[in-house]
């Protein structure tokens, strides 16, 4: 009897006592309560603030669970639900979903702009971990570091007190997210590099170690941070990096050529470098001419390539399937085989330079019957004819099949075409967003997204925020047409 009391009670306390932790989850959960001196016990967390009714949400939360299980034990991760403590979420400033922070011993320190995959977070957040910059004291720390998979970036000081130093340090706190940083002010260390004052070094990784380039690059000039980062920038990736699913969105700031194939540094180092080898002879010739060159594992990126470039991956990558995005978006894929001797490559290359590639859209069929329906269905094949058409104000829903809210939403955006469809000057347009290419200038993440595309300033679309009843629509678009009158006037 008083065995089974003494469990009652243990029962009893285990239930009513505020557990933050699901006992299947390594995510902290916390609340308007608790969050000030839960998120103080941890040097470096990284917090979640989601609605359970977001798709992105859902599509992140088993990554999320995934990275926090690799994270445990040193950087410990939390989610806050944004519908249920909303005080929380107003005091950091959250108006969107999912929205990842940041905190240094409780404090807001960033916004994480990292992947959104499990070994994303990971490689991201253990970047956050320890000191801005390492401390190197001898050669053997030296070749240590640099030794390493990514990039090192080294300062060498004269002493502990150089201003240089002090820039620097706050340089490796601002972008130690992105690149690996230690100091030395043994001055010695720079010597065999050719670096005989205060400068920085740029060691790229051992493994991609070519003959077409320096593996070292010095950075001489006075180091401040606007100037560092500038050097970075210039000098980081080299001629022809490996772009990885965590670094795309980095290299895709330019125009960018990548060979796909079946690359992989970790078994295969010289392997991996035949073709990267072959890739960058030809890069050498086109150097300067504003196209930068890269190569990537073709298994990574094989959703990719048959869904935004139309390209078959079923050879298995043992020979480069080769591709361009430009900063613009658009896209061309090489249909030739790529040949041992680069020499299908500058055909490729000489095309496009000349202006003579087609670009690959990604398109439904244009519909025959388009203009049928009140409102007008758009492809991406037809996009520039109707959306992009100069005289007309046209308003843009880009849409799911599958989307409920999309669904739920067809009734009202019909019922407004018919009201505009006696006014020849608006057009109520929408396109499949899915198995369309959206055009640069337009922002997708989520459906429905709906655009204004006004007469005269195709260059300038605005986005819809507004209600989404027939009224909130109407007064929009009045308002809009106001506006551009006056601009008129003016």
């Amino acid at each position: 009897m008083a065995a089974a009391r003494a469990r009652a009670v243990a029962l009893l306390l285990f239930c009513s006592f505020p557990a933050s932790r699901s006992s299947r989850s390594d995510v902290l959960v916390l609340g308007d309560a608790d969050f000030d001196y839960l998120a103080t016990e941890h040097d470096t967390m990284l917090v979640k603030f989601y609605a359970p009714w977001c798709g992105h949400c859902k599509k992140l939360a088993p990554e999320f669970e995934k990275a926090a299980g690799k994270l445990k034990g040193t950087v410990q991760l939390a989610k806050v639900d944004c519908t249920a403590q909303v005080d929380t979420c107003s005091r950091f400033g959250v108006t969107g979903y999912p929205a990842l922070k940041i905190f240094r011993n409780g404090r807001d320190s960033a916004s994480y702009d990292g992947p959104r995959s499990a070994d994303g977070i990971f490689e991201y957040m253990m970047k956050q971990t320890g000191p801005d910059s390492a401390r190197l004291l001898t050669e053997e720390d030296l070749q240590a570091f640099v030794h390493h998979y990514d990039a090192s970036v080294v300062g060498v000081f004269s002493d502990e007190e150089s201003p240089g130093l002090a820039d620097f340090a706050k340089a490796a706190g601002l972008l130690r997210d992105q690149f690996r940083f230690a100091h030395t002010t043994q001055m010695t260390l720079g010597a065999p590099y050719g670096l005989q004052t205060e400068g920085v070094l740029l060691f790229r990784p051992p493994r991609l170690a070519n003959r077409f380039e320096d593996g070292v690059v010095v950075f001489r000039d006075l180091v401040t941070i606007p100037s560092l980062r500038r050097f970075i920038r210039d000098h980081i990736f080299g001629l022809c990096p490996h772009m990885t699913l965590e670094s795309k969105e980095r290299l895709r700031v330019r125009d960018l050529l990548t060979a796909f194939y079946n690359l992989d540094y970790k078994r295969d180092a010289r392997g991996s470098n035949y073709w990267r080898n072959r890739v960058m002879k030809v890069a050498s010739k086109y150097a300067g001419r504003g196209l930068f060159f890269s190569v990537a594992n073709q298994k990574d990126f094989r959703g990719e390539l048959e869904e935004e470039f139309g390209v078959g991956t079923s050879d298995g990558g043992d020979v480069p399937l080769v591709t361009i995005r430009t900063k613009a978006g658009h896209k061309y894929a090489m249909r030739e085989e790529f040949t041992r001797d680069g020499a299908s490559l500058e055909r490729f290359l000489d095309q496009y330079f000349a202006g003579r590639l087609k670009r690959y859209i990604k398109s439904e069929p244009i519909p025959p019957d388009g203009n049928a329906g009140a409102v007008q269905v758009v492809v991406a094949e037809s996009f520039d004819a109707v959306v992009n058409r100069p005289d007309k104000d046209v308003l843009i829903q880009f849409y799911s099949p599958t989307c409920p809210h999309c669904k739920k939403l067809e009734p009202v955006y019909a019922a407004l075409a018919e009201t505009l469809s006696a006014d020849a000057n608006v057009v109520v347009a929408k396109m499949n967003a899915v198995d369309n290419d959206v055009p640069p200038g337009y922002d997708v993440q989520g459906y429905p997204t709906i655009y204004f595309a006004p007469a005269g300033r195709k260059d300038e679309p605005v986005r819809y925020q507004g209600g989404r009843e027939l009224g909130d629509f109407l007064r929009f678009l009045r308002r809009q047409a106001g506006q551009r009158h006056d601009k008129q006037e003016l």
